[in-house]
Parts: structure tokens; sequence; C-alpha cells
């Protein structure tokens, strides 16, 4: 893609010279990771920066780490490097079948879960994911790290808490405790480099505690607190889903535009959740079905 608009292009060698960089062009800067939503931007000129810094050799922004009673993210963790993740397959299997439902190979190779959630699309296929994971946004800046719940983190369509100066370092998630199952699912158009219709996320935790999230269907991606304390220390049955199903529309504010229509976006949610709900009891039973099987 030909980008007619101009940038000075800067490649930091340390996190603290990115710091530097950016706290001096505060709004004037962009940050460059995998850019398969920056550079489509700035050729469309939705985005014209005048300083485009490119993180993609910090170590201190690189790998997946396990802590205590944490996992971190680092900012370069691209899509395929978390399915092919061990701590991930192993701890999180939710956040490997949301990788493994992004895009297309060619694009995971480069795409970043940061960078999908700074870009903040409300399809983004991490957020739901990230919300259920009650995950920490790890942000830097001149005056040093601060942490932002995602819960706090979108503010709407392309807008998020990041302020002018700072940059993502990384995501944090607090490792449940006690086994974790769960579901993604996502409806597209077609199989391949598509965004979202919509998408459901649920994570199921001890003591039938349920955590759910959509995507694709409000400005941003959201936690469905009613259906959660409706669902809350049951078993999932008939009753229990159909239950859930008309709470649906009180969740969600989805809109018409050109991959879907309001009202298909609220029957196939409520299709989605029922098969999300069964797959997690499932996966936490018995192990089926496994990750990553397309479930609509």
């Amino acid at each position: 893609m030909a980008l007619a608009h101009q940038f000075e292009y800067l490649k930091p060698g340390s996190l603290q010279e990115t710091v530097e960089i950016l706290s001096q062009a505060g709004h004037r800067a962009q940050i460059l990771a995998g850019g398969t939503d920056l550079i489509p931007w700035i050729g469309e000129e939705l985005l014209c920066p005048e300083v485009l810094v490119d993180i993609k050799e910090i170590e201190e922004l690189a790998g997946i780490a396990r802590g205590d009673h944490h996992i971190r993210i680092g900012a370069r963790v691209t899509f395929n490097e978390l399915i092919d993740s061990e701590l991930i397959g192993r701890g999180f299997p939710l956040i490997l079948e949301m990788a493994m439902a992004v895009a297309s190979p060619g694009v995971r190779n480069r795409a970043t879960l940061v960078g999908n959630i700074c870009s903040a699309v409300p399809s983004c296929d991490s957020g739901p994911v990230l919300l259920v994971h009650q995950a920490e946004v790890l942000v830097q800046g001149a005056s040093g790290e601060r942490k932002v719940l995602m819960k706090d983190w979108f503010l709407g369509p392309r807008e998020t808490a990041l302020q002018a100066g700072e940059l993502v370092t990384g995501v944090r998630l607090p490792v449940p405790e006690g086994k974790g199952d769960g579901c993604y699912v996502k409806l597209g158009r077609y199989r391949g480099e598509d965004l979202a219709q919509a998408s459901v996320a649920v994570l199921t935790l001890p003591d039938d505690c349920w955590r759910i999230a959509f995507g694709a269907v409000a400005p941003t991606p959201m936690r469905a607190p009613g259906i959660e304390s409706l669902i809350s220390g049951k078993k999932i049955t008939d009753e229990v889903i159909v239950e859930a199903q008309k709470l649906v529309p009180r969740e969600i504010a989805p809109i018409t535009d050109v991959r879907a229509t309001r009202r298909y976006r609220l029957h196939m949610v409520q299709v989605m959740l029922e098969r999300s709900l069964r797959a997690s009891q499932s996966r936490c039973a018995n192990g089926s079905p496994p990750y990553g099987m397309k479930l609509i």
C-alpha cells in the first residue's frame, strides 16, 4: 500500500528511549508494532501521524511471562505467538481459541494482542476475552507505569484510556484459582480475514462462576452483568439458557451496518450464547469439544 502521508520514522532501541520520544511528540506520534490496523488507516488518511515510532525490536516488550499470580503478555507478542505458547494453551485456552479466530495466518504473524486493543474497534477479538479474564493494561509514560483495568480501557469506538505520551507495554491477567474453561465464538460473513459481525466470550470457573462478554454489538466490547447474575452458581440447562437468551436485548446495543443488521445480530447473539455456554460447561466436564473447533 502506497502512503502519500509523510512522517518521521523512528526506531528506538529501548523502552526508556521510546518513552522519551513519546513524551516530546505527544499526540503527533503513533506506535508501530504489527501495523495491520495502523498502516491501512494511514493509507486511508484516517490517521495522519507526524512521527511513527517502531517498537518491534524493543526486548522489554517481548514475550509471555508467568508470575506468582498472573501472566504478562508483552506488547510485541503476536497472535501466532499466543497460539504457539504452551503457557497460554495450558492455562488460558480461551485466549488460544480467540487467537485462532483472528484473520489469517499471515495477519496473525504480524498482528499483536496489544495492538488489537489499542485500535479499539468494537469488533476487536481480544476485547471480550480480556474482559472475562479481568485483565489489566500496563501503560508506561514519563511519570512511570500505571495499570488500567480492562473494564475501564475502552472509552468508545477507536478510543481508549491511553493518554498522549504513553504506550502500552503489555497486559497482565490473573491466574484463575482452580481450572477455568470457556468458549469464544465469532460470527463472520466468510472464513478468512473478516471482522466479527458479533462475538461472545464465556469463561466458567469453579463453583459455576460465569463471566460473559460480547463484541461488535455495542460501541465497545462489553461484559454482560445481567446474564452473569442470572446464571451465577447454576448448571447450564435448557431452562437457564432460555432465560439467559431473554436478557440479550437488554445487554447489547447492536447497530445495522455493512456487515449485518441489528435484528440479525440480536438473533445470532442468542444462538451464539447458547452454544458457548453449552461448550464451556462440556469442556469443564470432559474436555470436549476441543478448543478451536468451529461452533457456528
